[in-house]
């Protein structure tokens, strides 16, 4: 079950934990109120709340690989709580409890329903049948007052649990609208150093056309070197458009010009290393690039997107663990280059980044890098630092180079 709350994984860790012990202590209770009853076995509706619906509730709530899915078991649910509630009416308990794990059992279903159902029809059928088999809960003691106040009480709850579950799907809809948004934004951001990467191409085909026309008169000898030129020119350039098909393209755009790599990284680290403001936490980056790295032909269009996941990945440290210090490191062998970003525990992190919570920065470099046919990860490192990793292929997917690539890429966690 995973609701994407905006918490870390120790919190919702924690979260699960206290949820479980919750559970436990529910059932316990429910145990307890059984053994106290005078005769805890007779009728056969004294233990089944307790010892059979309670827990297989619980289990349907629970997702593991084999679990069905979600509507499946709330109809499976609500259908076998709805008869045991009538069967119950007929026969009363006698002194044992309801069902209170049943109880909480619906009542997550429900919260999960209400937040997780795409089709808003279903999720309110869904959410009104759980409500139905809740209320009707009370009535397996047959006593017209518990089933008054109980129903009082459980009416306040599943108004606060469909009201969370409501704000929970508002919530995962704006994060799905934003992703959205994030992704789109980074597809035009890839048009536009697409643009400039065919303009930079077509640029020099055209000077060197014009130049063999020129020459051509007086010597034809040398027009031939010219036109392969061309040729590597114009497949250079073909590459690039088929490894950045179905990005859509803008016309006005400010994007990075093509340039030396490694020039553009030492900038960006040194910018990183200097003091945002006076009195700010000092913090340093290191730039480190194998031999590889630095001899390897890098195309334009993935030279520009190592720079832009060096940079996301540095304002990210700047803004959620000040004082940090980065390694930036650039490795590459025969077919593929990688970059990592990694970082230590700020020495003064704030409660709010600066500039507020996005979390949307590492949802466009994935789009960024996988439209390169590349594999990028994030994650915590064992040490409390970061890590940011993302392997692109140096050669063009349809190349022989590019087959042998793809079929021995390495690992990314």
């Amino acid at each position: 079950m995973d609701l994407h709350l905006p918490f870390t994984p120790a919190v919702k860790r924690l979260i699960t934990g206290f949820g479980l012990l919750a559970l436990a202590l529910t059932w316990l209770a429910d145990i307890a109120l059984l053994t106290m009853a005078p005769d805890p076995w007779h009728p056969a509706t004294n233990w089944l709340p307790v010892l059979v619906t309670g827990p297989v509730t619980m289990l349907a709530v629970s997702d593991t690989r084999f679990s069905p899915r979600l509507l499946p078991r709330v109809w499976a649910m609500v259908t076998m709580s709805l008869v045991l509630s009538g069967i119950c009416f007929a026969l009363p308990q006698t002194g044992s409890s309801w069902g209170a794990l049943e109880s909480a059992g619906l009542i997550v279903l429900l919260l999960r329903t209400t937040a997780q159902t795409s089709r808003p029809a279903t999720a309110a059928a869904s959410a009104a049948t759980l409500s139905l088999a809740v209320l009707a809960l009370p009535a397996r003691t047959g006593s017209w007052s518990n089933i008054v106040a109980g129903d009082y009480i459980l009416t306040v709850v599943l108004a606060i649990i469909i009201t969370l579950g409501c704000a929970i799907r508002a919530l995962e809809v704006r994060r799905q609208r934003a992703i959205t948004y994030v992704r789109q934004a980074e597809r035009l951001a890839l048009a536009r150093d697409l643009h400039d990467l065919i303009a930079h191409h077509m640029t020099g085909i055209i000077v060197q056309a014009h130049a063999a026309t020129a020459i051509y008169p007086t010597a034809p000898d040398r027009v031939e070197p010219i036109l392969r030129n061309i040729a590597q020119a114009g497949t250079e350039t073909l590459e690039s458009m088929r490894r950045l098909v179905r990005v859509l393209r803008e016309d006005n755009h400010t994007a990075l010009r093509p340039g030396d790599l490694l020039t553009e990284l030492a900038e960006l680290a040194a910018s990183y290393s200097a003091p945002a403001a006076v009195g700010a936490v000092p913090a340093t980056a290191r730039l480190e690039a194998t031999v590889a790295a630095r001899t390897a032909h890098v195309s334009p269009e993935v030279e520009i997107s190592v720079y832009r996941v060096a940079q996301e990945a540095l304002t990210n440290v700047r803004r959620h663990a000040p004082g940090a210090q980065a390694d930036v490191r650039l490795d590459a062998d025969s077919t593929w280059l990688q970059i990592s970003i990694t970082n230590t525990r700020g020495t003064n992190r704030a409660p709010v980044p600066a500039g507020g919570q996005g979390g949307f920065g590492l949802i466009g470099l994935r789009e960024r890098v996988e439209a390169l046919d590349g594999a990028f990860h994030a994650g915590p490192l064992p040490n409390s630092g970061w890590e940011v990793r993302a392997t692109f292929l140096l050669h063009a997917p349809g190349s022989p180079q590019g087959a042998t690539a793809l079929a021995s890429p390495p690992p990314v966690a």
